[in-house]
């Protein structure tokens, strides 16, 4: 039996942008005690303490000069925020990827038929942290830009088409959207984040496109089952990139490499 309960925390929120967050308002997040739910209710508890943290970054920002709400969010509360954001981003990748095998993959090969090429494979950026520590921040930063900018499609219509799919998806639909929503609001962090690690530098708007559309489409349900899960663990290996990124700019730029 699904006992679902509602905790308060305080959310923060901007006051012109979602990711300049500058005050804090209470929200009520629903989270679920399930036996068989051990992963959502994981992925809750997550943004439950993400948003505790936000709150406590924004508690310690100085005041504004003058009383002034819109002034300039500091770099390292900047980084901490897209760091916190990048990490439930990737568990909500990874959540959404075993939950979809769980479904609908199981039993049907996928595992020895994965594609190992993602639609991102056409930006150049590195495998691991040894060759990431190599490459300059600006470069750095650009690469994590131009990945988020290559998922905009692909989330957008994998929500759209995931609708449509039988029932027991609602756990796949949900983590989708959120994803998408999420992935827009990193993308603005980051904005913010090269303009002051950068400033006057014009921002790349270089991105790969997604060819997929027609793949997750195809009247063949073995074939359309097995686009969404590449496309699923393309995903999940992006995120993962992203996040590593995040920690290593953070350290390098924030704490100038000493962490």
């Amino acid at each position: 039996m699904k006992v679902w309960k509602v905790y308060k925390a305080n959310v923060c929120e901007g006051e012109n942008s979602r990711y300049s967050l500058v005050k804090c308002i209470p929200a009520r997040i629903p989270t679920m005690e399930s036996k068989g739910s051990p992963q959502k209710a994981g992925s809750l508890l997550l943004l439950l303490v993400s948003n505790l943290l936000l709150c406590q970054n924004v508690a310690s920002l100085p005041l504004c000069s003058g009383g002034t709400v819109n002034c300039q969010v500091s770099l390292r509360d900047l980084f901490e925020r897209a760091v916190i954001l990048s990490h439930y981003i990737h568990n909500l990748s990874s959540e959404m990827f075993s939950e979809f095998y769980r479904q609908y993959g199981e039993g049907r090969g996928f595992i020895t038929r994965a594609i190992t090429s993602c639609h991102t494979s056409t930006l150049s950026t590195p495998e691991d942290k040894e060759q990431a520590q190599q490459i300059q921040s600006e470069q750095l930063l650009n690469m994590i830009r131009s990945i988020l900018l290559s998922w905009n499609a692909p989330l957008y219509y994998l929500v759209n088409e995931v609708r449509g799919m039988e029932e027991g998806s609602d756990a796949i639909l949900s983590r989708a959207a959120e994803i998408e929503e999420q992935n827009k609001r990193l993308l603005e962090g980051m904005e913010k984040i090269v303009r002051q690690v950068h400033p006057g530098v014009k921002e790349s708007e270089s991105y790969s496109v997604w060819p997929g559309l027609s793949s997750v489409q195809m009247a063949d349900e073995d074939a359309r089952l097995f686009a969404y899960y590449n496309l699923l663990r393309c995903l999940r290996r992006d995120s993962h990139k992203i996040d590593n990124y995040l920690k290593l700019l953070k350290c390098r730029i924030v704490y100038d490499s000493n962490c």
